[in-house]
């Protein structure tokens, strides 16, 4: 089989916005008490000021700051207390001059008040029928007080479009009476490592044989992206069973991943099964990237689904699918990218000789900047990513970096 001429990465990711990925734009809305973990659909705008009324912050007296501008340890203010605020009431009260009332933690500060004095710098006294505080140290105006609005303001934004909800998020959906939440559907997915030589990760090892590595890899990469993985099978390099389990697949899948089978080997035959089994078939044949030249890309108009062919090497099917499935939720959804450092190499990087290089590589604070340290190893090895903190790319016109230069590393 012959290589048809390899799509760079923009040319494959314009490609994938074109043939069916409009399905990870599908939402749902779901009650709050499950939308811990979901990728929220649109921008959140506070309807309401949190607090919507002045709360205090301390246990104490709500007072008029300047009734204790003079207060102290030797000459304390003396005050009248004209009540106790009630936990979740309203106050009626209006404050003058002179005046305090007792208030706790939370609760409503009167109008007329602009300060709230701790209960541990005042004492309480009585004197013919008439309640008093005796204040020992003064307030500031605001002391002691959460503003209207301090926390979040009407209107404000406080939740984007794209992020992965988390628990402090609920609470803050909840604080503004948010209990419907609009979410993206996770896309299904369903992934397909293929190989004579695999054999479970349980399995005794006999002549010949390897662990299947990529399903569960990939599997676990596809959950951080937010995809839901429905199945994953070993399957034999065998034409008839790869079809039959990929007309399956693609009955309930959004994307139906094929980890192997896809370069150039006399029984790698992915190419010809996906081309084959969908309408209008294979669009990309091939990535000018380095490591992940051996990737197939189709789409199935009939069943909306994106069929995929993975190198089989561990690091290449892993950098692929950040690359391309990361970026289209990052793209369409509007999902975080990946966390990322700028640093200095250690050491030359040669280029692809006019493939994109995807280089791992690990990082390391000297006090001053980043040290990054390239990875040199073959992308079979699964270690390797252990090893990574990340990756950086040389595009496909460069010949090379030298130790010294400046990089974005992408954090795993």
């Amino acid at each position: 089989m012959e290589f048809l001429t390899a799509d760079t990465l923009e040319q494959a990711r314009e490609k994938l916005l074109q043939h069916g990925a409009s399905f990870l734009l599908r939402t749902e809305t779901v009650s709050l008490q499950h939308a811990l973990g979901k990728t929220l659909a649109v921008d959140i705008h506070s309807p309401c000021n949190i607090p919507d009324f002045r709360r205090s912050t301390v246990d104490g007296y709500a007072v008029f700051a300047k009734d204790t501008s003079a207060a102290g340890e030797g000459i304390p203010t003396f005050l009248t207390q004209v009540g106790t605020v009630e936990m979740g009431s309203l106050v009626s009260n209006v404050l003058r001059p002179g005046l305090c009332m007792q208030v706790s933690t939370g609760g409503m500060v009167p109008e007329g008040a602009d300060a709230v004095v701790m209960v541990e710098y005042t004492e309480a006294f009585g004197a013919e029928g008439v309640e008093g505080v005796v204040v020992y140290r003064s307030v500031a105006a605001g002391e002691n007080v959460v503003q209207i609005g301090d926390d979040v303001r009407y209107g404000d934004l406080l939740l984007r479009r794209g992020r992965k909800l988390l628990p402090q998020d609920i609470g803050a959906l909840s604080a503004i009476g948010v209990t419907q939440v609009p979410v993206y559907t996770a896309p299904k997915v369903t992934i397909f490592s293929t190989g004579d030589e695999l054999v479970a990760p349980d399995a005794a090892l006999t002549a010949g044989k390897v662990r299947d590595i990529n399903s569960y890899t990939l599997a676990a990469i596809a959950d951080t992206h937010d995809f839901s993985v429905l199945h994953t099978e070993v399957l034999p390099d065998c034409e008839v069973i790869l079809a039959e389990r990929l007309r399956q697949a693609m009955t309930h899948s959004d994307i139906v991943f094929v980890s192997g089978g896809s370069s150039q080997g006399e029984k790698d035959k992915t190419f010809e099964v996906i081309h084959t089994i969908s309408t209008p078939g294979v669009f990309t044949h091939g990535l000018a990237i380095k490591p992940g030249k051996p990737t197939i890309l189709g789409f199935d108009a009939p069943t909306s689904t994106l069929l995929v062919g993975l190198p089989g090497h561990p690091v290449a099917a892993v950098l692929v699918f950040e690359l391309l499935f990361g970026w289209l939720q990052q793209t369409l959804r509007g999902a975080p990218t990946r966390p990322f450092v700028s640093g200095v190499l250690t050491a030359n990087v040669p280029g692809g000789q006019g493939k994109l290089v995807c280089q791992l590589c690990t990082i390391r604070w000297t006090g001053a900047h980043y040290e990054v340290e390239p990875l040199f190893s073959k992308s079979g090895r699964i270690t390797s990513l252990v090893e990574a903190d990340g990756y950086f790319l040389l595009d496909r016109d460069t010949e090379g970096l030298t130790a010294g230069a400046h990089v974005q590393v992408t954090l795993f």
